[in-house]
């Protein structure tokens, strides 16, 4: 393949021959691409087995050179990566958010405690210092004014002068997504009011605060004209009987407004229409919506199906469809003379994603990456596309687009063990109810179609995920795409299982019927994938067993349920048993006894009212900080497992979070996995 040969090149380099998990987990994982404001630099974010650090490179050679120097597994987390005006100094913020304790991760145990700070690095020397404390950093446009939220407040800092932070705007609500102006005379904002929010504009000169419109609706994603004069918006209306975990295929239509700055008038400019697509679908983008250089508005809608993009004009209300058929748009970014789309598609390839372009005013679309690798998060500069892009054997690197090549702007992976991973194979099965479902399995690197193997069956979290032909672009499943390929190199014959109600194959998919908390129909699926490996003559039935994290853990559990007799084993790593629980805790408002109906059925489709039914052994591994599986998920599964005498085993991380921060932690977890699996599923003469 040619525009992978360079980057796969790299991989080979190392030819001895691991033996240990810590060697699948060795890779550089990258992240956070960013284009400087003259589109001639970018920087990114690499975790090398848990350390984290800024790199740098820039046009025309754009080499990759390291900036910051952290050398510690210390579960600190680097985001939100910000040229200034100069290109002489890179903003960052180190840490991650606090949970509703006001508590911030701390997962090392760093006695003396950790905040969330925001830091500046100077190019030249290295040099990196702490400004301030607060995060969702923003840049103006003409000056080194630097925007940010703390305690749900914007505060402004002038990097110029040095003078203190200040709070910016007194104002009720929660306060995100700053925009600055053109000009940088004017901020735009989101202030989250619970069940509604508003757009505001904020004029430094004057002082004024404006909401745009207010109304009931979730007002969001402002976006500025090139000029100034104008900003776009979305409104998503409210529906108060809706939940999560439960299936929206159709619902009150979202629409975009454009209000002029001057009078701060707004006028609906597109509303969906009914039926498909009505919902709002987001994409991985730095805002949802895009304001072109020929005054369109491009934003993404499910229309038909399918996450495609669109675009309207802001003059005519004219709508054109800019990316058509049966595939998912995901990483979306504009050129920075705003006439073209980047993004990444599954489009003819719907177990990997590449990288597309298509012109705004001409709709001409073409394709830039191509083969069996896999590239997201498309960065455009001056005459040169950069994106990430990561393989079957190869895990995920910066590189620029040099027509059918992908050469790699950094060499941090050049000793990864790739000689020792092997390519998944992409397959395809049918669920009782016959819905297709897609999967892809790792053989053993000495793989004898004449041997029986122990299988091993794994389910991604989410939901709203979907596992690929190659290593990930989320640094969770980054690791558990490792972990997989490390199963298979022991013995094991693993399939990744993309259920129904994850992405990547249409709307109908995702908002599956009778799903999550209504009647748990992705166990169907469970199901279909046990007797898909009991059926093949190199999987031995009688040892197979399940693993998988948050979403993935819950279908653990189901599985274990449903069919004890056909899984022996399981790991269960921060999984959800009770679906009343998990949703109160991402809905606080939420309260079972008001909706006796529901809740009843909630409860029905969650594990731990089939408890009865277990039998097999499981590992449950679950971190003490985890703010999306509460921890009591685990304590009082652990509590039922005991009444019914089931065996289990635990390793739990104090301090630690749902993905967990600590490179140690993923390392003890998987190895904890692959031991408990080995001690329950292989024989003892293999």
């Amino acid at each position: 393949m040619k525009n992978l040969i360079c980057l796969l090149s790299c991989c080979l380099a190392f030819q001895i021959q691991a033996q240990n998990l810590e060697d699948f987990l060795s890779y550089a994982f990258a992240s956070e691409l960013t284009r400087s404001p003259s589109a001639e630099k970018v920087a990114w974010v690499e975790n090398k087995t848990g350390a984290r650090n800024i790199w740098l490179a820039a046009l025309p050679e754009l080499e990759g050179i390291q900036l910051t120097q952290y050398q510690k597994d210390d579960g600190q987390a680097i985001n939100n990566l910000i040229f200034t005006q100069s290109e002489k100094e890179i903003l960052y913020v180190r840490g991650s958010n606090a949970n509703r304790r006001g508590e911030f991760p701390n997962p090392a145990l760093i006695t003396s405690g950790v905040s969330q700070e925001i830091r500046l690095i100077t190019l030249e020397n290295g040099i990196d210092s702490l400004l301030t404390t607060g995060r969702s950093i923003a840049l103006a446009p003409n000056r080194d004014l630097l925007a940010f939220v703390k305690g749900g407040k914007i505060w402004s800092m002038d990097l110029e002068t040095g003078n203190s932070p200040r709070q910016l705007i007194h104002t009720r609500g929660n306060c995100n997504n700053i925009q600055w102006s053109p000009d940088g005379s004017k901020i735009a904002f989101v202030s989250n009011r619970g069940d509604h929010s508003f757009v505001g504009i904020y004029d430094l000169e004057s002082g004024a605060l404006t909401y745009l419109n207010p109304s009931v609706d979730r007002d969001q994603a402002p976006v500025w004209s090139s000029n100034g004069q104008q900003i776009a918006y979305m409104k998503v209306p409210r529906q108060k009987d809706w939940l999560i975990f439960e299936a929206h295929r159709s619902g009150l239509p979202w629409s975009i407004w454009v209000a002029d700055v001057s009078t701060f008038r707004s006028r609906q400019l597109w509303k969906a229409d009914e039926g498909d697509g009505s919902v709002f679908r987001s994409i991985s983008a730095s805002n949802q919506l895009f304001w072109s250089a020929d005054d369109q508005i491009v934003f993404p809608w499910e229309r038909y199906g399918w996450t495609n993009l669109f675009s309207v004009a802001v003059k005519t209300s004219e709508v054109h469809r800019l990316t058509d058929g049966p595939f998912e748009v995901q990483f979306v970014s504009i050129s920075p003379d705003r006439k073209r789309m980047l993004y990444s598609s599954n489009q003819d390839d719907p177990d990997r994603q590449h990288i597309w372009q298509t012109e705004i005013a001409t709709r001409k679309t073409r394709q830039l990456t191509f083969g069996k690798g896999i590239q997201w998060s498309p960065v455009a500069l001056k005459q040169k596309s950069l994106c990430i892009a990561s393989g079957p054997t190869y895990p995920a690197s910066v590189v620029a687009i040099d027509g059918d090549k992908l050469l790699p702007v950094n060499q941090s992976n050049r000793d990864y063990p790739a000689t020792l991973l092997t390519e998944p194979e992409g397959i395809t099965f049918e669920a009782e109810d016959g819905l297709t479902i897609h999967g892809q399995l790792f053989k053993p690197k000495d793989y004898d179609p004449n041997k029986r193997y122990p299988g091993l069956l794994f389910f991604h979290g989410g939901s709203r995920r979907q596992m690929l032909l190659g290593f990930h672009h989320r640094g969770y499943y980054h690791y558990a795409y490792a972990q997989n390929q490390y199963l298979a190199s022991q013995g094991y014959l693993v399939l990744s299982v993309n259920y129904r109600s994850g992405i990547g194959y249409g709307l109908a998919f995702r908002e599956a019927e009778k799903y999550g908390a209504t009647g748990a129909s992705e166990v169907m699926d469970v199901v279909a994938a046990g007797k898909y490996m009991q059926a093949r003559s190199d999987v031995d039935a009688s040892r197979l067993g399940l693993w998988g994290g948050s979403y993935g853990g819950y279908l653990t559990a189901w599985g274990l349920i449903k069919e004890p007799d056909m899984f022996a084993a399981g790991v269960d790593i921060h999984g959800a048993h009770d679906w009343n629980v998990i949703i109160k805790n991402f809905i606080p408002s939420y309260e079972p006894l008001e909706r006796p109906i529901f809740s009843k059925l909630a409860y029905e489709s969650s594990p731990m009212a089939h408890i009865d039914q277990w039998k097999s052994p499981v590992l449950l591994i679950h971190g003490d900080d985890d703010r999306n599986v509460p921890f009591s998920e685990t304590v009082d599964l652990a509590e039922a497992l005991r009444k019914q005498g089931v065996t289990f085993e635990q390793l739990i991380f104090p301090d630690e979070v749902h993905g967990f921060l600590l490179h140690r932690n993923w390392l003890k977890a998987y190895q904890a996995s692959t031991d408990f699996f080995d001690r329950k599923l292989k024989l003892v003469n293999d």
